[in-house]
């Protein structure tokens, strides 16, 4: 199994090959898309090399999803503490775009290791910004802090006009805290939808094996668990089962938080990722087999292994001139 990056490669790429050649004061505009309808778009004039403008445009959120002034909530708080005085957060932001950042290239720290972990942060800003209102629930969860009144349905937004449930869990009398997260698994093509059955069924059966037995709970279910009885009917539309998750707080101790907000902002990529290639490799093994099907066929037809044999007992004889000359004759 493959883990999806964090961080987008491209924009990576863009922001260390712009920091390189910063003194050449070049121009870039460019825009792009990445998974789950994310979009990007950079620009840097020439009159300011060290300025570069960073627009994303996030997924269309669903009706149950909360965005407060077209972001998540908690995501202006994370972009501060992420990037601190590097980047600046342009208000508003420009036309068809829900954030627009003001990046200062020439305020990156000079420790090198320090400026390249930045940069992937900043490269990381669809985590940091649709991943902030999950961390900071489980952030909470870490400290033991989740309130007693924070029990219900907090819908986030993953995909265009989709979203994933969370559910914080208190029981003061036992004083177990934990967050159960799950995810409606939505699929176009029937084949994907298929194929995403049977790989969700595995991946929870996966978890039984003795080096994974310390990951978190997880569980597949055709129809929408208990815990989505307050969410709207249109929200568990699913054709291809639901996920849960159970997270505890030994899971989002120290490092374990980024990897775990990471891979829960991920999973449907991830899933769909793991999806298309089980959908390639058994096209390519289907070619193959018909190949050599064909092969076999071509060689059980009557009479030709004797048409080969006739081919290459045949032999050529050189005619002179007037030989040729009296044969056409």
């Amino acid at each position: 199994m493959i883990l999806l990056q964090s961080h987008s490669r491209f924009l990576l790429d863009t922001l260390l090959n712009r920091l390189q050649n910063i003194e050449k004061a070049v121009e870039a505009d460019y825009h792009w898309a990445e998974f789950d309808d994310v979009r990007y778009h950079i620009q840097v004039t020439m009159k300011n090399p060290h300025i570069l403008l960073l627009s994303v445009s996030l997924p269309t959120p669903p009706q149950e999803t909360v965005f407060l002034g077209g972001l998540p909530s908690g995501a202006i708080e994370a972009i501060k503490v992420a990037y601190g005085a590097v980047v600046q957060i342009l208000d508003p932001p420009r036309d068809g775009f829900n954030l627009t950042l003001k990046l200062n290239l020439s305020k990156l720290p000079p420790d090198e290791e320090y400026k390249h972990a930045l940069l992937v942060k900043i490269a990381s800003v669809r985590e940091v910004v649709l991943g902030a209102p999950l961390r900071g629930i489980l952030k909470k969860l870490t400290s033991r802090t989740l309130a007693s009144n924070t029990d219900g349905l907090v819908a986030l937004v993953h995909r265009p006009n989709e979203s994933f449930f969370l559910i914080p869990q208190v029981k003061l009398q036992i004083k177990a805290e934990k967050v159960t997260v799950i995810f409606p698994m939505r699929f176009k093509d029937s084949i994907d939808i298929v194929l995403a059955t049977s790989f969700l069924q595995e991946f929870v059966e996966a978890r039984r094996m003795a080096g994974l037995n310390t990951a978190p709970p997880c569980l597949w279910s055709p129809t929408p668990p208990l815990e989505l009885k307050e969410a709207p009917a249109e929200a568990l539309s699913a054709n291809a089962g639901f996920v849960t998750f159970v997270i505890f707080p030994r899971h989002v101790e120290g490092k374990k938080l980024d990897r775990t907000v990471c891979s829960l902002s991920t999973f449907h990529a991830y899933v769909s990722y793991h999806v298309k290639c089980s959908e390639g490799f058994m096209h390519t093994r289907m070619r193959r087999r018909v190949e050599s099907l064909i092969e076999a066929l071509d060689r059980a037809k009557p009479g030709m292994e004797n048409a080969k044999n006739a081919s290459q007992s045949r032999s050529f004889k050189r005619l002179s001139l007037k030989e040729a000359r009296g044969n056409s004759n």
